[in-house]
């Protein structure tokens, strides 16, 4: 193996190499080290696939990687004797490199980790990869015989632990920039160029040599024409594996995030993404069903779900032609229309209720859904601003009943009923803990944790979940907004002050101040006495003023946020770029921090005007040493386009998370700060 035989009649052959095919080679390896960390991307995604699925693709496509670049730089290599390879061991030698990349994924997605894993891992994975390369060589057969120079095969296994132990590091720290193109072509790269290192650093240690003087005027290189074709199948199909499970899981992800997964209709997402789509005019239906608790506590919930299944394919059946219909709660339907007249939408929805009045049965149960159909209309843009908030008003009045009649919203009946019940049940809710807290994570472009925004939601006794768009306009009207932030204040400070003690890695928390409130001596009052109170660093607070509500006061709110300031507190400024002064007022506000509307990156990156108008707002805001957050990012597209602009933007919306509860939020933002540990 390592010595040449004593004869007299040993000679040496000298081989060449063909530079196209191993410039081939290298190639093969940075493809595949590239298409390893594009599918190992997704081992941390959710997925419609199992995460193992993933790392086997991974290891799948990394193995065969090195296995192809080891073959295919076996036939570069011209030799004056004629070459072939045995195909069993050939095919044998692939599962060394497989169990090796494995090994690769497996330690770099573990939430643990230490330098001795890493170190154990490196040495398992290079002899993994040395296996590859040697039972590959005893593959080849050929009119002559080789033995290995014993330092440079030695330094080759060495080189092969050595790259190993790179690659694993770089998988490891390096996953939470991988999605950076440029960051994950060059560590691709690196990789190709290591293994290919390791192979031809085990090349230049063997010596061909045969008993009979063979003439080198012939060189010869081995037929892989099988072998190509076998690797260029088996390379075609992790590619079309993993595009076709992207867009499967592309898919999967927009039923569940705009479907129902009981009717299959469209969700309330998709139901509020219509109404801000700057409807002109319109009908909208609500059909409410009473009582479906009783049904779920006596007979199960599955016995609930016939019951709305039966019931939506009733008002499927039924509705007009090009009404949408959507399930909106898990009792509320919603049917909108915007061609049908309203006089026809109205008798539509008479003949849907009438239809409820028949019994259904169920598991031999014979029962009658007790219904109401709310309605509401508007003929301008302004008006389909309140289509929803007028329906729903319909259900929250006090006199409602259940008896499968459409009741027509009155203004003059229901608006002032429901807006005076709000007012009177605020402080109840306040009391007792019908208000809540909701955290939505903000993310840096980095995939590190900025912290969260603090949003309100109202679980009523009577009226279920209101939406805050409905509530926190009519606390704003009626003065009742200043005692609500004032208890959202002490509230975030109290959960502030819970996580800092069991050290819970939470960077901060914003809070909307409303309008003309950030001038208010009181708020800073409020804002002193609740961290001194609950102990807390007045740094991990930041206070969101829209624009809107400064321009008015300029003076007076550059001021006070200057106070704020003083005092440690940082200042976002909201929804920017939906006023008419932003850029002229920027520059003298002392604010810490600008949050781009979602409006803006809605259209992003398909519309170029939009693209350019993010750019330049990013630009501008850095330039002025201000961080600025992008609201509303839902896709990977959005991602993909902010996070490759130099000025690197934070990052709040559903693509990482809806608002969460302080629960969730915590185990949430856990996971997400793993990698981060281990790297630090």
């Amino acid at each position: 193996m390592f010595y040449l035989p004593k004869s007299d009649n040993v000679y040496l052959l000298e081989g060449e190499y063909s530079s196209l095919i191993v410039l081939l080679s290298i190639v093969i390896a940075c493809l595949a080290a590239y298409t390893a960390l594009s599918m190992n991307e997704r081992i941390q995604q959710n997925s419609f696939f199992n995460r193992n699925v993933w790392l086997t693709l991974a290891s799948f496509a990394m193995g065969l990687g090195i296995w192809s670049m080891h073959f295919i730089g076996m036939s570069a290599l011209k030799l004056p004797v004629s070459m072939e390879y045995d195909l069993v061991t050939t095919i044998i030698s692939i599962f060394p490199a497989g169990f090796a990349s494995y090994l690769a994924f497996y330690i770099a997605n573990k939430k643990t980790k230490s330098q001795w894993s890493y170190i154990i891992s490196g040495i398992i994975m290079g002899l993994g990869i040395s296996s590859m390369h040697y039972v590959g060589m005893s593959a080849m057969k050929m009119e002559a015989q080789y033995i290995y120079r014993p330092w440079i095969f030695t330094a080759s296994i060495v080189v092969a632990i050595v790259v190993s132990y790179v690659a694993l590091f770089i998988f490891s720290t390096m996953q939470r920039l991988i999605k950076n193109q440029i960051v994950k072509i060059i560590t691709s790269i690196i990789m190709g160029l290591a293994v290919a290192s390791m192979h031809y650093t085990g090349m230049s240690a063997v010596i061909f040599y045969t008993d009979v003087s063979i003439p080198s005027s012939h060189m010869h290189q081995m037929d892989f024409t099988l072998l190509i074709v076998c690797i260029t199948v088996g390379i075609t199909i992790t590619f079309a594996f993993s595009g076709l499970s992207s867009l499967l899981d592309r898919y999967v992800e927009y039923r569940l995030n705009y479907f129902d997964a009981l009717t299959i209709l469209p969700n309330r997402r998709q139901f509020e993404k219509k109404l801000n789509s700057s409807i002109s005019k319109g009908s909208l239906a609500i059909i409410h069903l009473h009582g479906l608790e009783k049904w779920n506590s006596g007979y199960g919930y599955s016995f609930g779900d016939r019951i709305i299944r039966d019931v939506s394919e009733t008002i499927i059946g039924l509705k007009p032609e090009m009404a949408e219909l959507y399930r909106i709660e898990g009792n509320r339907f919603a049917i909108l229309t915007v061609t049908q007249s309203y006089k026809d939408f109205k008798a539509s929805m008479e003949k849907v209720t009438s239809s409820l009045m028949n019994p259904v049965v169920i598991d031999n149960q014979q029962l009658v859904v007790e219904v109401v159909c709310s309605l509401s209309t508007c003929s301008d843009e302004n008006e389909s601003k309140q289509l929803f908030a007028n329906a729903m008003a319909v259900l929250q009045h006090s006199s409602l009943e259940y008896k499968h009649q459409v009741i027509e919203y009155d203004p003059s009946i229901h608006k002032y009923s429901f807006e005076k019940g709000i007012i009177q049940d605020i402080e109840k809710a306040m009391e007792e803990d019908e208000l809540y807290i909701v955290y939505q994570p903000k993310v840096g472009s980095e995939k590190e944790s900025l912290g969260a925004e603090a949003l309100l939601r109202w679980n009523h006794p009577v009226h279920g979940f209101i939406s805050p768009g409905l509530f926190i306009p009519l606390l704003e009207e009626n003065g009742k907004i200043i005692d609500v932030t004032d208890w959202i204040i002490e509230k975030v400070c109290e959960q502030m002050s819970h996580w800092v003690s069991e050290g819970y890695p939470i960077k901060g928390v914003s809070i909307n101040i409303p309008g003309q409130y950030i001038t208010s001596q009181r708020l800073m009052d409020v804002l002193k006495d609740s961290v001194a109170k609950y102990g807390i660093d007045s740094h991990q607070l930041e206070l969101e003023i829209t624009e809107t509500s400064v321009i008015n006061n300029i003076e007076n709110a550059i001021i006070s946020i200057g106070e704020f300031r003083k005092f440690g507190f940082n200042i976002a400024l909201d929804d920017f770029g939906t006023g008419l002064s932003s850029l002229s007022y920027l520059k003298r506000l002392p604010i810490t921090t600008v949050k781009i509307d979602k409006s803006f990156v809605d259209g992003v990156p398909e519309s170029e005007k939009d693209s350019a108008i993010i750019k330049a707002i990013i630009v501008l805001c850095h330039s002025l040493n201000m961080k600025v957050v992008i609201e509303g990012v839902e896709t990977e597209e959005q991602i993909a386009f902010l996070t490759c602009m130099p000025e690197k933007p934070g990052i709040q919306g559903y693509y990482y998370s809806p608002p969460l509860k302080k629960d969730d939020f915590v185990k949430w933002i856990e996971d997400f700060n793993q990698i981060e540990k281990v790297v630090n």
